[in-house]
C-alpha cells in the first residue's frame, strides 16, 4: 500500500528543508518521527505533519485490509521550490533592495516494507 501527502507554499527555504529531509529519507515512519521530534530546525514541524498525514492516508486507503501503521517506511521524500515572493527593503538615499522570500513544496510518499 502506498500513500502520498503534499504540503505546498511552506514558508521555509527549500535548501533548509532538504537538510532535514535528508535525515529521515528511507527510514521507518516511527523512527523518522522520533528523529524529527528532537531536530531543532524550522522545517521539522512541517515534515512531521506531512509524514503523519501520509501514514493516516495509507491506513485509510487500506480499508478492511487492516494495514499496520508501524510497518510503513518513507519510500520517497521530495522538496521542490515554491513561488518566490519579492519584497523591497528600503536603503539609504531613497534606494531599495530586493529581498526574496522563498517557499517550498513538500511531497512525502510512504509504503509498506514488502
Amino acid at each position: 500500500m502506498e500513500a502520498i501527502a503534499r504540503q505546498r507554499f511552506i514558508r521555509v527555504t527549500p535548501r533548509k528543508m532538504r537538510i532535514v529531509a535528508d535525515l529521515v529519507r528511507g527510514r521507518d515512519c516511527n523512527r523518522a518521527l522520533a528523529i524529527l521530534r528532537f531536530t531543532p530546525k524550522a522545517a521539522s514541524p512541517y515534515l512531521t505533519k506531512a509524514i503523519k498525514a501520509a501514514v493516516a492516508s495509507a491506513v485509510e486507503r487500506a480499508g478492511k485490509a487492516k494495514l499496520d501503521p508501524d510497518g510503513l517506511r518513507i519510500s520517497e521524500i521530495r522538496v521542490d521550490d515554491g513561488v518566490i515572493m519579492k519584497r523591497m527593503m528600503p536603503r539609504s538615499r531613497g534606494r531599495a533592495d530586493r529581498r526574496l522570500r522563498r517557499t517550498s513544496h513538500l511531497t512525502v510518499k510512504v509504503s509498506d516494507q514488502q
